[in-house]
């Protein structure tokens, strides 16, 4: 198949579901109303509310939601072929993924801005609420160790992508204060000014390279890398959201967005074919990268591709406070998601046009490979051209830029350019992984003040500068302290089941809200895929726990997985009790808009 014809098919596909069931979901089924005041501008403060433009938010969504997922768990599942992980990422997008994403996001805005717990806890029950707030923090806990590790894997002595990312931090100051301060509003010019700016950096990353005293000063080790990422997320989570996180997410959504489109672009020009199998004979298991078959792993290693539960995070996080007009969340929510689900096709074709031996020898243990029976093609080709040994280098990030550079250079006037192609690359990566990792510990900040506050109320104020900044320190030490003693990346399959376990109660959840609205007739749009989701997951984590964690005696990974579920169940049992009382109430109310609901419940 070539891939010229993948590219098309997704973005057709993606657009008519925009244009089609994401308006339906707005206008039939959500009801967004333009003149109900959202919580940025009823709660405005100038520091965590603020009604931000929408192609601005979108920015800051899509940097914040698309991390590791979209690029490498497609690259991963590459493994059972280019089919089961194509269906899954353009039917899960949006059927489920952009639709878990606008009705949290919806359902947050409507609470004015809280998190997915505390929505629990107003829509089902305070005991829900508890045990979906403990779930959601030692989730994202998890996510952030996992994401930071995957930055300062992609980051530890590379000079060029380490000072590329350093520089978006000081670019992104100067357009919050442009935006905020010099020019207020100014969405063009501080967006000029950024991606000058940012273009500028990238072009002097060889130059560092090049100059002996620069390049020992950005060339860090791991244990440097890790200390400084979570430095950062403090730092990022303790300012006000306009000066730092918000320009440099919608700063990074142009190196993003720019490298896919200019992926997408090689592809057109270069029109490459897949070289992977549509389906491997891994599907049934016994792979040398997913250990399992691909049901139900495809749907718990794709993960943010398709659909995420981080994303409720998000969605319930920093982007609720800043949306200033209801109708800004079809574009925002339903939009980004559709973006991501492209980027996850694109990160799927880049590993599909390697020479299938080329991508399992990088992708698997050396001993690994070597029972496969299978001989490297164009791998020391590709190592002499990329100027690093690539063998062996499992996790998906190095196939992927391997596959990126691939395609790049492809293109005739760019052939010599491999190398650079592919650091650019690993910038690449870090930089869209990053940018998920300062809002996460936002978001994380926001959780522990709701969470302490039930005992503590001062750190209910959002502007008590003291809570701000204990949360804030006490989170990111939280998730630091795994990335500095790099434990987590043991526990990347409890995740990735974690994950999607989360994103299934965001759609429950929002289906519990959908029927209490007196939209029942609806409620199936969310809640099938997100029923469907959780038994998939449910069955994933038994099988890790049976035929992965058990046989190797990881008995503390089996502890979290049994947790994680547990938790869970007690989330859609509560869940699926709320949808009963509901349906039996026959009589509506008014709310205070007026809107006739089956039951009136606080926002």
């Amino acid at each position: 198949m070539n891939a010229l014809t993948l590219v098309f098919a997704s973005l057709c596909i993606f657009a008519i579901a925009y244009r089609f069931y994401g308006l339906f979901l707005a206008s039939k089924v959500l009801g967004l109303k333009t003149d109900r005041h959202t919580p940025a501008v009823k709660m405005a403060d100038g520091v965590d509310y603020v009604a931000t433009n929408k192609f601005v938010l979108f920015g800051h969504h899509f940097a914040a939601i698309a991390a590791a997922g979209p690029l490498l768990g497609p690259v991963l599942a590459a493994q059972f072929g280019y089919l089961p992980g194509t269906l899954w990422i353009i039917v899960g997008c949006v059927l489920a993924g952009a639709v878990h994403d606008m009705v949290v996001l919806f359902a947050s805005v409507r609470h004015k801005g809280h998190s997915l717990a505390k929505i629990a806890e107003t829509e089902i029950g305070k005991a829900v609420g508890a045990v979906a707030s403990f779930a959601v923090l030692f989730i994202l806990i998890l996510t952030l160790a996992g994401l930071a590790i995957a930055v300062v894997n992609a980051m530890h002595d590379s000079a060029w992508g380490t000072f590329t990312v350093f520089a978006t931090i000081p670019i992104a100051l100067v357009m919050g204060l442009y935006l905020h301060v010099w020019r207020d509003g100014d969405v063009k010019g501080a967006s000029l000014i950024g991606v000058v700016l940012l273009f500028l950096a990238v072009l002097a990353g060889p130059h560092v390279v090049a100059n002996p005293t620069l390049k020992s000063v950005f060339t860090l080790s791991k244990h440097q890398i890790s200390i400084f990422i979570p430095i950062y997320g403090f730092v990022a989570s303790a300012l006000p959201v306009w000066l730092l996180l918000c320009p440099r997410d919608y700063l990074s959504t142009y190196l993003k967005i720019g490298t896919i489109t200019m992926l997408a672009g090689g592809i057109i020009f270069v029109h490459p074919d897949l070289l992977m199998e549509p389906v491997t004979k891994f599907t049934a298991g016994g792979g040398p990268i997913i250990p399992g078959a691909v049901f139900p792993f495809v749907f718990i290693t794709i993960a943010c591709g398709a659909i995420s539960g981080f994303h409720a995070i998000i969605g319930t996080g920093t982007t609720p406070k800043m949306i200033s007009n209801e109708s800004d969340i079809l574009f925002v929510g339903y939009g980004a998601m559709l973006v991501e689900g492209f980027v996850a096709i694109m990160a799927l074709i880049a590993a599909c046009v390697l020479v299938p031996a080329d991508y399992f020898a990088i992708n698997s243990a050396p001993a690994v490979f070597a029972k496969l029976g299978m001989s490297p093609v164009n791998l020391p080709e590709l190592a002499r051209a990329v100027e690093e040994n690539i063998q062996g280098r499992p996790g998906g990030a190095v196939s992927l830029a391997v596959g990126m550079a691939f395609i790049f250079s492809s293109v005739p006037f760019m052939k010599h350019l491999m190398a650079y192609w592919y650091h650019f690359a690993i910038m690449f990566e870090a930089v869209f992984i990053l940018t998920a990792v300062d809002t996460g510990t936002r978001v994380g900040r926001f959780f522990l003040q709701e969470m302490i506050g039930k005992v503590v109320p001062k750190f209910h104020e959002k502007r008590w500068w003291p809570g701000i900044i204990i949360t804030s320190a006490l989170f990111t030490l939280c998730w630091g302290y795994l990335v500095y003693t790099g434990d987590i990346t043991t526990i990347w399959p409890l995740f990735g089941m974690s994950n999607q376990l989360l994103a299934s109660s965001g759609l429950v959840i929002g289906t519990t809200m959908i029927i209490r609205m007196n939209k029942a007739k609806y409620a199936w749009m969310t809640a099938v895929p997100g029923i469907a989701l959780a038994v998939a997951t449910m069955i994933a984590g038994y099988l890790n726990i049976t035929t992965n964690y058990l046989p190797k005696g990881n008995y503390l990974l089996v502890t979290l997985s049994i947790v994680i579920m547990i938790l869970m169940v007690i989330v859609f049992v509560g869940a699926f009790r709320r949808w009963a009382e509901l349906l039996r109430l026959k009589t509506t109310v008014a709310d205070p808009y007026g809107e006739a609901v089956l039951e009136v419940v606080p926002e």
